[in-house]
């Protein structure tokens, strides 16, 4: 596969990218984990996405200096990864994906002491952990062995351990992974108010494309560790001249109404609760159609909206045309 270079977001600083990479590859023998892949991303929340197994926590691993790659180069904050990786863990912070919790410490001793190994002070560690153990919404459980909490909270807890020392840009690897859906809601707005708010740039990386969709202001897709795509979220999400079409009712409503449309000329296919509607043939109004037919029924419209493309459609079209291009690992 030929390299893509992409670049989303803005810059920092005048000409500064946040992370740089260029034909950056890793292989574990005949496991290929990144191939060629070159992006560019600036500041702002960045959505990295892709199935299990496909590069994200590589990826992330590199950018830190904790993996050598087997070729290419990347840098992060403007550092290079293979002479200055002590240097770029001052300024990122890090929220893996696994459990790394001490179950005996509270998350005030955990935060306190990451933000000492950090270089703060004694005095500035633990002001800086309260305040960011208090924006994560840790601080009445605080001073509570970590053992005890629910994974919620640990996932809080290992995201303010990534947060105390005021870092530049943070990765977080799949940050609501294992998070019933309040918890993981939750998690997601943390994340936009890291990179709207507190002005950190965000890197975040998961399996669950449409979560991206609702906190990133750019995405980059990987499958397999090859490029699909990368750019602002609101092209990935553009207008595809489809409708949908929700009715009053359950599921029974929504077949009888789908068959119906598809009688009268229409093509169309289930998205959820409602329908998808493709634009009409020639000499065909689709509003007219859905409108007529939900009266001869007798359905109630709840929705009539214009459809967009989500992540899951991008990738689904754009991952046979990698899966072409190089051998999967």
């Amino acid at each position: 596969m030929s390299a893509r270079t992409a670049s989303v977001g803005p810059v920092t600083g005048d000409s500064e990218q946040v992370i740089e990479t260029r034909g950056l590859t890793k292989h574990y023998g005949q496991v290929h984990a990144l191939t060629d892949l070159d992006i560019e991303v600036g500041g702002g929340v960045t959505g990295l996405v892709g199935a299990n197994g496909a590069g994200k926590s590589t990826l992330i691993k590199i950018l830190l200096g904790l993996l050598e790659p087997t070729s290419g180069s990347a840098r992060v904050l403007g550092h290079d990864i293979a002479t200055e990786g002590e240097e770029i863990r001052r300024f990122v912070g890090y929220m893996p994906e696994h459990d790394c919790l001490p179950p005996d410490v509270s998350a005030s001793e955990f935060v306190v002491h990451m933000a000492r190994m950090s270089g703060l002070g004694a005095s500035a560690a633990r002001e800086r952990s309260a305040d960011v153990l208090r924006h994560v919404g840790l601080e009445e459980e605080r001073y509570r062995p970590m053992g005890g909490y629910s994974t919620g909270m640990k996932q809080r807890a290992k995201l303010a351990q990534g947060l105390v020392h005021d870092p530049r840009l943070v990765f977080l690897d799949e940050p609501t992974n294992g998070l019933d859906p309040a918890a993981r809601a939750d998690m997601l707005r943390l994340v936009r108010r890291i990179g709207s708010d507190f002005g950190i740039a965000v890197l975040v990386t998961s399996h669950l494309l449409g979560e991206l969709e609702q906190v990133s202001d750019h995405v980059v897709v990987l499958d397999a560790g090859h490029l699909l795509r990368s750019s602002a979220t609101g092209d990935f999400l553009e207008r595809t001249g489809s409708l949908l079409v929700e009715v009053v009712g359950g599921t029974t409503e929504r077949d009888r109404f789908g068959e119906a449309l598809a009688a009268a000329g229409l093509t169309c296919r289930p998205r959820g609760t409602a329908i998808a509607v493709e634009p009409a043939p020639d000499g065909l109004s689709v509003h007219d159609l859905v409108r007529d037919t939900a009266a001869d029924l007798g359905l109630g419209l709840m929705r009539l909206q214009p459809d967009r493309r989500h992540l899951e459609d991008v990738f689904l079209d754009d991952a046979p045309a990698a899966a072409a291009g190089g051998s999967r690992g």
